[in-house]
């Protein structure tokens, strides 16, 4: 198992949830934390362990997000009009990253990341590298064109775990997607429950 195998899969033993909805996730076949203690973790969780569950879970989500770059995301859903869960959510969902994700061009979140590091991917028919990029309605996202045959891609397509979401339209046969609206929670097919409002409230108490 890589390094970065190892990674996710400790992310869903430590939800007790296969939070990519992997066919592989070890919680598949036992439904405890890691470690010699963990068939012993079930203890209820306070307000707070709650609230830090549920922040860890969504930003776990997104791979590589540092709590610096996951805060600066909340802080801007919070000052933008609206529901301050449901911006985080379309946030996240507009980033480049989690774009190439949804469109099935790569099987994980991770993968989409280098894929966008590597510049196999246009937006609007201009190369974009940066992972955080954060994509607008309208925006046609593309993967070049010596990138094509990646055998990766192929792989992604073909993963049945997962579908397209719809405020995406995607065209498998050319490899190009385009970003339909920003999604709220309802939109967005997470493997497991997501609770931004839980994300809110942390912040509000713990800044």
């Amino acid at each position: 198992m890589t390094k970065r195998t190892a990674a996710k899969y400790k992310l869903d033993r430590r939800m007790g949830e296969n939070v990519f909805g992997r066919a592989k996730s070890p919680v598949n076949k036992r439904e405890y934390g890691p470690g010699q203690h963990g068939q012993r973790r079930k203890n209820k969780l306070s307000d707070f362990g709650t609230q830090l569950r549920a922040k860890q879970k969504l930003k776990g989500f997104y791979g590589d997000l540092t709590e610096k770059q996951f805060k600066r995301i909340y802080a801007e859903a919070a000052r933008v009009k609206g529901d301050t869960g449901e911006n985080l959510v379309g946030f996240l969902e507009r980033r480049l990253d989690a774009v190439v994700y949804r469109a099935k061009f790569v099987p994980t979140i991770w993968a989409a990341r280098q894929f966008v590091n590597h510049a196999h991917v246009l937006v609007n028919g201009k190369s974009v590298n940066i992972p955080s990029y954060r994509v607008k309605e309208g925006d046609v996202i593309e993967v070049r064109a010596k990138s094509k045959q990646m055998i990766l891609i192929q792989e992604a397509i073909a993963l049945t775990e997962r579908d397209v979401p719809d405020y995406l339209e995607v065209d498998h046969s050319k490899l190009v997607a385009t970003f339909v609206r920003q999604p709220g929670l309802s939109d967005v097919p997470y493997p497991v429950i997501m609770q931004p409002n839980l994300v809110v409230e942390f912040y509000a108490k713990n800044g």
